[in-house]
């Protein structure tokens, strides 16, 4: 359940790096080593909160999980293979530097990655439209992970059969559901809502 994300870096890719994300450049670049984490190092506290993604493909949705995701104290993420480049440039300027403090994980078998989750006695709740339960009914204080699936076909079938509870968000008005980045955002901070009370 892990995938090693590597990318061979070269002057003309970090060049490339500044000129998206930026149109005027601060003009300082720096080499670093690209950080490698396991499901395993996200398990290493109490209760762990884990985020898990399938296959987004907006790198401004990324970076806005993984930057709300450290302010909501989620213990890491875990990405399907589909899922954009973490290194993307884009995805990595909308962090805000989060990602660099945050563990991260892709994986090619979600299966798998579940299955290990929960044989460490975490549940988990896939974000669903056909959700049975309201998401605030639900005890998210022990070890937790939440599905969030692709912003135009939400999670695909196999992956909401793999979580342990089927959640939704309910909307009022006309809408038929949130942003991936808004409800993964609104799902993390009501677990760190529990966790303090």
């Amino acid at each position: 359940s892990r995938r090693r994300h590597t990318r061979s870096l070269s002057v003309s890719w970090a060049r490339r790096c500044v000129e998206e994300t930026a149109k005027t450049p601060q003009g300082v670049m720096a080499l670093v080593k690209m950080s490698e984490y396991s499901i395993e190092d996200m398990l290493k506290g109490g209760n762990p909160l884990i985020m898990i993604l399938e296959n987004l493909q907006d790198p401004g949705n990324l970076g806005t999980i993984i930057r709300t995701a450290e302010g909501a104290g989620v213990d890491g993420i875990i990405m399907t293979s589909g899922t954009v480049d973490i290194y993307n440039p884009k995805v990595i300027r909308s962090t805000m530097g989060a990602m660099y403090r945050m563990k991260y994980a892709y994986t090619d078998n979600l299966k798998e990655a579940a299955a290990f989750l929960k044989s460490r006695g975490i549940t988990t709740y896939a974000a669903h439209l056909q959700g049975a339960v309201d998401y605030v009914t639900c005890d998210y204080k022990k070890g937790t992970a939440f599905f969030i699936g692709n912003e135009g076909n939400g999670l695909t079938d196999e992956a909401t059969a793999l979580a342990d509870r089927k959640i939704i968000i309910p909307m009022m008005g006309k809408l038929e559901s949130l942003n991936a980045a808004v409800s993964g955002a609104v799902l993390m901070y009501e677990a760190a809502r529990q966790r303090r009370a």
